[in-house]
């Protein structure tokens, strides 16, 4: 699976943009009025209106003032690419805003070192349950979802129906997806049956579907060099040259899985549900559905959280902030029409606008893979642990090393990793 393109556009943007101060306090645009007396302020960092949804922040920020006009909201929005910079230096230096989002892994980083204030008597219900308990450390509640992308099997149905295979369905296994991978594979045709890229973020997503753990449960060892990890690789890597392209045909290249499903030349791709849009115009009908697992489902899940300061000297107005950003219905709706990331509500009739749209049929399989998410095991060093596991990963599947190597190899990085 490649990360959301979101992030990538924000780290790109971040690369040439400058630090974005906006107040959005009665609509403004720049400054930060003094708020009026009697009036708490709540200043809130974030990084995820930042390049087009600046406007839809505001209009958030405008219908939570005028419900609670008590409160004056002073919006900060950071390029992705400098945000976790200016936030830790903030929370270092003691500045840090009353509230700020995080994504799940620094999420992790920041429950784990005290920094954030457990929220108190936040309405559950109102969440899809894994998206709340993903903001969940040690059984106190230090942080609501704010949104969410996720993983799912994408298939070419035209080619299922070619080939008189029968489409895949949420109770596929892996055993079911190969035996339709190798009917669909044509390597006259240079048409695959199969994409799954060979990269940390698909094999901790399929050890968790083969019933194996990345790390042991206080997060102090890496575990999955284990049968289960094994098994896992293997069926990752096995899958090369044999019903998924090889890096001599290009695989892991920019694009090249996009470009070869829009192609019509792949029937299976696992990638995520922020691809809808660029299939828009494909030539050829096509459908989602859960992906497949062996021992166990596991989809991988992608979540932006909202958390208040423990240093805040305004925990009650934060905490109320990030709850109507998070779940109120105006913030649904405005997200929806901008197609700002998907809000986190439990009450699927309120996703009614997305869920409706005809393209793919089934988008239901978007909430019915958050049922069963895995989530991305995290250390302090984290970019160096995925590049690590990556590349051991990609040696095996090049055939430099044996997949048993390759993840042993892997395992001794990541634990040299946790004890520096």
């Amino acid at each position: 699976m490649r990360l959301p393109t979101r992030l990538f556009r924000y780290a790109a943007a971040g690369l040439a943009g400058a630090l974005a101060l906006t107040a959005c306090g009665q609509g403004s645009a720049t400054k930060e009025a003094a708020a009026p007396d009697g009036k708490a302020v709540v200043r809130y960092m974030n990084f995820s209106a930042n390049d087009g949804h600046e406007k839809d922040l505001t209009a958030i920020v405008n219908a939570f003032q005028a419900a609670n006009p008590d409160i004056t909201v002073q919006v900060e929005t950071v390029p992705y690419a400098d945000y976790f910079t200016k936030l830790q230096t903030a929370v270092a230096g003691g500045t840090a805003a009353d509230a700020f989002e995080l994504n799940y892994e620094n999420f992790v980083t920041y429950a784990k070192n005290g920094s954030l204030a457990e929220l108190q008597n936040v309405d559950p219900s109102v969440y899809k349950k894994t998206l709340y308990d993903a903001f969940n450390a040690d059984g106190k509640q230090f942080g609501v979802p704010e949104s969410f992308s996720n993983v799912v099997l994408f298939y070419n149905k035209t080619l299922f129906k070619q080939a008189g295979v029968a489409e895949p369905t949420a109770d596929w296994t892996w055993k079911d997806e190969q035996a339709a991978a190798a009917k669909l594979t044509n390597k006259a045709t240079k048409t695959w049956g199969d994409y799954q890229p060979v990269s940390y973020n698909e094999f901790y997503k399929v050890l968790a579907q083969n019933g194996g753990e990345f790390l042991n449960a206080d997060r102090t060892e890496a575990t999955f060099n284990s049968p289960q990890g094994v098994e896992a690789a293997n069926f990752l890597i096995g899958k090369v040259g044999k019903t998924m392209p090889t890096e001599a045909d290009g695989a892991g290249t920019p694009d090249f899985d996009s470009k070869l499903f829009k192609s019509g030349k792949l029937a299976m791709w696992h990638t995520g549900i922020w691809m809808f849009s660029a299939l828009a115009d494909a030539k050829f009908e096509w459908d989602v559905v859960v992906e497949p697992g062996n021992t166990a489902k596991a989809s991988a899940m992608f979540a932006n959280g909202l958390v208040v300061n423990a240093a805040s000297k305004n925990v009650a107005a934060a905490q109320k902030w990030i709850t109507f950003l998070a779940s109120s219905d105006e913030t649904t709706k405005i997200r929806l029409a901008s197609s700002w990331e998907l809000p986190p509500v439990a009450d699927e009739s309120k996703l009614k606008p997305y869920l409706d749209q005809p393209k793919p049929a089934n988008r239901e399989a978007v909430f019915t893979a958050l049922e069963q998410p895995v989530l991305p095991p995290v250390i302090e060093r984290q970019q160096e642990m995925q590049d690590a596991v990556t590349q051991e990963l990609t040696s095996a599947a090049a055939g430099r090393k044996t997949v048993e190597k390759a993840l042993a190899d892997a395992q001794s990085k990541v634990n040299g990793l946790l004890k520096k």
